[in-house]
């Protein structure tokens, strides 16, 4: 059974730091792409980052440098490790997966094929 479920979010000021963590069953975790995307009601899923499962990793321009994507294979648990936080980055995130490596190249989101429940970041100034 595919189950994705994420942990992590919360209420930060701007410039804080959270850490989202993602468990996901072992035959998901061995998922050609694993990522996570972002959504504000109303408006689009935004892919935030992505890593391969050789660990090759890709970023949104919006939070490189300052976001980074990691993957523990002995525990099937996926991180994203969020700092100098932003107001603009406040959102539901959701970890995702995906048997290509469509979402990794491109961070689009119609390249994914499951996702979890997400969990919220608030970010206020």
């Amino acid at each position: 059974q595919v189950q994705l479920v994420e942990s992590g979010g919360g209420s930060v000021q701007a410039g804080g730091s959270l850490r989202l963590s993602c468990t996901a069953s072992e035959d998901t975790f061995r998922s050609a792409c694993m990522g996570w995307f972002r959504q504000i009601p109303g408006k689009q899923r935004e892919g935030v980052a992505g890593i391969r499962n050789d660990g090759r990793t890709d970023y949104a321009d919006s939070v490189k440098g300052r976001f980074s994507i990691a993957r523990d294979d002995a525990t099937n648990t996926l991180y994203l490790q969020m700092d100098n936080l932003k107001p603009e980055d406040s959102a539901e995130y959701h970890c995702a997966a995906a048997k290509g490596r469509g979402f990794c190249r491109s961070l689009h989101y119609r390249y994914l094929e499951v996702w979890g429940q997400g969990t919220q970041v608030t970010v206020s100034t």
